[in-house]
């Protein structure tokens, strides 16, 4: 990727031309973000030709009557897992007649939530041919950020404060998203 990760605008520019070479769209379901993905790419010129729309689902009542995600995952994996951003992705793809979809949800803090520390993070990602979850992680001290499975304990989360984790993800979501449409290796996948 040709850009740097700690900038989600010049991301965001990458993914709006990768998919606009492709003749590919997006559509994207955000909790924690609340419309800060979406936002983000908006704001890159040619954005009208691959972002179809999108999803706030900051209540856990709307991820389940707005993007789809069944009531009784909701009630056993609860709004930050691995399962609910992969619904919440599948939905985001579905409801706005997307090539892809991408999903965010986690804790932006101050305070943890069932459970999750601030600065858990999922991101899903449907492709046309199958859907994916990933860990968003920090890594290093230089502000760069990662995605991965979620094998390793204790969990590394994204840290900052609200505005800065929920920057963090948006960064998170556009790599794993560029990676997925360029057909790069990814992050492993969350179970």
């Amino acid at each position: 990727m040709a850009a740097d990760v700690s900038d989600p605008e010049e991301l965001a520019r990458d993914v709006v031309s990768a998919l606009r070479e492709r003749g590919e769209t997006v559509a994207l379901c955000e909790s924690l973000t609340a419309g800060l993905a979406s936002a983000t790419l908006a704001t890159v010129p040619g954005a009208s030709q691959v972002l179809r729309g999108g999803l706030i689902t900051y209540a856990t009542d709307l991820k389940h009557s707005l993007a789809g995600v069944d009531e009784k995952q909701l009630e056993n994996d609860g709004p930050v897992a691995a399962s609910t951003a992969r619904a919440m992705a599948t939905g985001a793809q579905d409801s706005c007649g997307a090539t892809w979809g991408v999903s965010l949800t986690g804790v932006a803090g101050p305070d943890s939530q069932d459970g999750h520390p601030v600065g858990e993070v999922f991101i899903g990602i449907a492709a046309p041919d199958g859907v994916t979850a990933h860990r968003a992680e920090a890594s290093g001290n230089l502000g760069k950020f990662a995605l991965s499975d979620a094998t390793a304990t204790p969990v590394r989360v994204l840290a900052g404060d609200r505005a800065t984790i929920r920057r963090a993800a948006v960064r998170c979501a556009f790599e794993a998203l560029l990676a997925a449409v360029e057909g790069e290796p990814g992050p492993a996948a969350v179970r």
